[in-house]
């Protein structure tokens, strides 16, 4: 093979897909990218056996060919490489080595066959829809942050996106949950998502849909298909196939208090500032901050052991009874830090039991976090 191409061309396709390959691999193929010679395109291809993702690039195709190069050692050297140059790509005769070469800089990497890569991406996915770049962001920023990190509660390792009716209507639903707080985001379902099987998109899958979603202009829109075990998104040139997570969500619906009565309604960002200033206070990971409520005023607490005590009063919008409930600071942190609207409306019941979050600006959205003994 022997082609031509612009480096920031490349280096943006291979930003693309070489972070899905990981540095330490057991399978030396696996951590090699596919590069191929199309009709005045370059394609490039790179998986971990859980995620593939492909972009086809423009380029001056001078011989057809395909091999597979080591992918951060591809993606560091053009990374290098000054601007605005041209990159040519080319094999020996028996592609056993490829030559980068740009001006005068070459490099000579060693490469393993395109035979030997591996494909995912067999097998029907039954479902297909639209949806635009900036609503399916907004469904991942909204929730990604609640996903559970324990492993050995796989099914939670990821965000739950199924349909529901609701109020009339059907709605695309995304949830994610650790046990210690829940996020749920929905949007009108697009068409074609009737009847789609409820799927788990494991963690590593979101961050990387998020990151070319940040990429992409928020009108521009998404293909989604899947089906329950592979979900493919199609964002411009790029087409990534993840495994889904092979599990079963738990029912989270019964997870959110629908009878706690006691409203109370804050400024988030005043709110926010608060938690943050009393929690400097205390280093643990753990820390708990109590809330204290009367009419219409908010008392946070931290009490630290080893360095002291802090304590913050807002005036809030509040008139049911005193409660006094605990927190996990860095929960409230990252609930608040996702809400869009000015005001943020805490529907609580007592000390021991979940506390409803919604988001003044944002009736699709709602959070729901376990409070803490303080």
């Amino acid at each position: 093979m022997r082609i031509i191409i612009e480096r920031s061309n490349l280096l943006k396709s291979l930003a693309h897909v070489h972070r899905v390959v990981e540095r330490r691999n057991t399978i030396p193929i696996l951590s090699n990218v596919l590069v191929r010679t199309e009709d005045d395109a370059l394609r490039l291809k790179a998986t971990d056996l859980d995620i593939e993702i492909t972009e086809s690039v423009p380029a001056t195709g001078e011989q057809a060919g395909a091999t597979t190069v080591p992918a951060h050692l591809l993606y560091d050297i053009v990374r290098k490489l000054p601007d605005g140059s041209e990159v040519k790509l080319s094999t020996n005769d028996e592609g056993t080595q490829m030559t980068v070469s740009s001006g005068r800089s070459n490099f000579r990497l060693q490469c393993l066959p395109e035979s030997d890569f591996p494909d995912i991406t067999a097998g029907t996915l039954t479902h297909s829809f639209k949806i635009k770049a900036g609503e399916l962001e907004r469904l991942i920023e909204r929730t990604q942050f609640a996903i559970s990190t324990e492993e050995t509660r796989y099914y939670l390792n990821g965000i739950f996106l199924h349909t529901i009716e609701a109020e009339g209507e059907l709605r695309l639903r995304a949830v994610a949950t650790d046990g210690h707080r829940l996020a749920r985001a929905e949007m009108v379902a697009p068409a074609g998502s009737e009847g789609m099987p409820g799927i788990i998109i494991p963690r590593k899958t979101v961050g990387e849909v998020q990151k070319l979603l940040g990429d992409s202009n928020d009108d521009a829109e998404v293909t989604v298909e899947l089906s329950d075990s592979k979900i493919r998104f199609v964002i411009g040139d790029v087409v990534m196939t993840s495994k889904l997570i092979d599990g079963t969500f738990p029912d989270y619906q019964r997870v959110i208090p629908l009878n706690n009565d006691k409203e109370l309604t804050l400024d988030r960002q005043d709110f926010a500032a608060a938690v943050d200033r009393v929690s400097t206070i205390s280093s643990e990971r753990g820390r708990a901050v109590k809330l204290a409520l009367s009419d219409q005023q908010l008392t946070l607490t931290v009490n630290s052991p080893d360095a002291g005590t802090a304590t913050e009063e807002l005036a809030v919008g509040y008139g049911s009874d005193d409660i006094e409930i605990g927190f996990n600071a860095r929960y409230l942190l990252d609930i608040t830090s996702q809400l869009s609207g000015e005001s943020a409306v805490f529907m609580l019941a007592d000390p021991g039991s979940p506390t409803l979050i919604k988001d003044g600006g944002d009736t699709s959205t709602l959070y729901v976090l376990m409070p803490m003994r303080v």
